[in-house]
């Protein structure tokens, strides 16, 4: 047998090896995904601080009992009907009942001491009046007792005058004064008796009034025009009124205005200003937007779980009536709004090639040698230029299929969904330029990744034979 010459065998053996690099390179070539592209086009961006909020009514009023009883009844609303969740009331219109049997016997009771002091008045006043007869009757007495003791004084004891008629005078004189102090005395008890009286009458009347009031707090009455939100008592309940009222009704006072009530971090709390636009959503309407505005921004701030949030209230318009209280909504604040600017998908600015994907030549600025130096380049340029926060887009390169290079832009504001971007050389638009947002699904690997079941038999890739 012929041997096969030596440079002959060196020839298939390379040509042996360049088959293989070339099948190797065509596998690679061929492995590499499409790429999904997107162009940088102009639109509108609204930077917006998401968060949750409750709706509550704009002005509540909770009517409460001031008397301890049973409900009796409940009134009539506007439509005639009685008083119920939803019921709509005029102001002084009469909501519930309550048993005043108990204040009624106290106000006769009250009444009847009344009379009693009255009477005690009279009683006074009549003695008084007696004692002060007895008054005038003693002071006569005593100023004649005291002229006859001084014509007695005068003469002394003498043939004209016996000793013992002077001592009569003497004692005479003393008595009349004694008796007219005592006289005195009993007008000043009269005028306390009377003073007595007067107030047992005035405490009388004020228990009079007490119990027309407690009377009064039975009817239960709507100090304004609303609705009932809830009721929270039912007939034949009894109401126990302690140190503060028993509450009864919640009555909304106008549920055409509503008030959201939204905890916002402390990290968003600057962000936030009277008057700002704020759009959201609720669970009830999917796909319905409702709007409204800042109004107020409560300082008393809360902590749970180390998280420090403050209450911003939202005033929003619900004419329609759709809007509920206590519906739980998804607030969007607009803190920044700016229109025909370069924008692209937040997902071109996430995306990562991996080093296959990468076009010859060209470095991945996320591997740590290539951020160091940028970072380094960055640290020389002025002070406005490094806080410009930037990004990373990437670009298909027209030489090499499926391969990309970076582009690097400055970024702007953000809604989560779309990001605004600028072009750091003022000589390359960025408008129209296709940017790599995500890898094409290949459909043998979508049909590789589906649901099969491993019991079920295995064909050819022709199909099963017949």
């Amino acid at each position: 047998m012929k041997r096969l010459p030596r440079s002959l065998i060196i020839f298939l053996g390379i040509a042996a090896v360049a088959l293989i690099a070339w099948r190797v390179f065509r596998q690679q070539e061929v492995a590499l995904p499409d790429l999904q592209t997107v162009p940088v086009k102009q639109g509108d961006v609204f930077a917006t601080i998401s968060a949750t909020g409750t709706l509550e009514p704009e002005e509540v009023v909770d009517i409460g009992a001031q008397v301890t009883g049973q409900i009796l009844s409940f009134g009539k609303d506007t439509n005639g009907k009685s008083i119920d969740y939803g019921s709509v009331v005029d102001a002084g219109m009469l909501l519930a009942k309550i048993d005043d049997s108990l204040y009624a016997i106290q106000k006769k009771q009250s009444e009847a001491l009344l009379l009693q002091a009255k009477s005690s008045v009279l009683s006074a006043e009549a003695g008084l009046l007696q004692s002060k007869a007895k008054l005038e009757q003693a002071r006569a007495q005593s100023n004649q007792a005291q002229k006859d003791w001084n014509r007695a004084e005068k003469l002394g004891p003498s043939n004209s005058l016996s000793q013992s008629a002077f001592d009569t005078y003497q004692s005479a004189c003393e008595a009349a004064k004694a008796n007219m102090a005592a006289v005195e005395a009993a007008c000043a008890v009269s005028n306390a008796q009377i003073a007595t009286s007067h107030a047992t009458v005035t405490q009388a009347q004020a228990s009079i009034q007490l119990a027309d009031r407690n009377l009064g707090y039975c009817t239960i009455t709507s100090p304004v025009k609303g609705i009932v939100i809830d009721r929270r008592v039912d007939v034949g309940q009894t109401v126990v009124s302690n140190m503060s009222a028993s509450s009864l009704f919640l009555l909304a006072k106008d549920l055409t205005k509503m008030e959201v009530w939204v905890a916002v971090n402390e990290a968003d709390i600057g962000n936030i200003h009277i008057g700002q636009a704020v759009t959201f959503t609720v669970d009830a309407y999917p796909g319905a937007s409702f709007s409204g505005t800042v109004n107020k921004i409560r300082l008393n701030a809360t902590m749970s779980q180390n998280v420090v949030t403050y209450t911003v209230e939202i005033n929003t318009d619900n004419a329609d009536g759709k809007l509920l209280p206590y519906l739980t909504a998804s607030m969007k604040f607009e803190i920044d709004h700016k229109q025909n600017v370069l924008t692209v998908p937040n997902a071109a600015l996430r995306w990562r090639p991996s080093d296959k994907q990468l076009a010859p030549g060209t470095e991945n600025p996320f591997n740590p040698k290539s951020a160091k130096k940028e970072s380094s380049k960055d640290s020389a340029k002025p002070a406005e230029k490094k806080r410009s926060p930037t990004g990373i887009l990437w670009v298909c390169d027209s030489q090499y299929p499926n391969c990309v290079i970076p582009l690097k832009v400055r970024t702007g504001i953000t809604d989560g969904v779309v990001t605004e971007v600028m072009s750091l050389c003022a000589d390359k638009p960025l408008e129209g330029v296709a940017v790599v947002i995500g890898e094409q699904r290949d459909e043998e690997v979508a049909e590789s990744t589906e649901t099969t079941n491993p019991f079920a038999p295995k064909f050819p890739p022709h199909g099963p034979r017949r």
